[in-house]
């Protein structure tokens, strides 16, 4: 069994198919997920429900994912949903796959 609790990753949650996208940063993959499914994370994602985890990319440093993030956060909208797309072409809930 592989999980990925606990690894540090950037990702991106979005509210539907094409829908609010949001791209973060974390430490543990599940527990965030879980989080911004439970509105546990106050703001922007709870405020669009932002909380289908549609793309992720695991890193062996936080310097690396915070870097990551940053680059993803300045590509324009298109490019992430390419990004999406070509990993997840029908937006699957990537979460319910974490501890498989």
């Amino acid at each position: 069994m592989v999980t990925r609790e606990g690894l540090i990753a950037v990702y991106m949650t979005a509210s539907r198919k094409n829908g609010t996208l949001y791209v973060g940063v974390t430490g543990d993959l599940a527990n965030r997920i879980y989080q911004h499914k439970t509105g546990e994370v106050k703001g922007f994602t709870a405020k669009y429900g932002v909380s289908r985890l549609v793309w992720y990319r695991v890193h062996d440093s936080m310097v690396e994912a915070f870097a990551e993030e940053k680059r993803l956060k300045k590509y324009p909208r298109q490019w992430k949903i390419n990004l999406i797309e070509a990993l997840n072409p029908e937006w699957d809930d990537l979460y319910l796959t974490l501890n498989r």
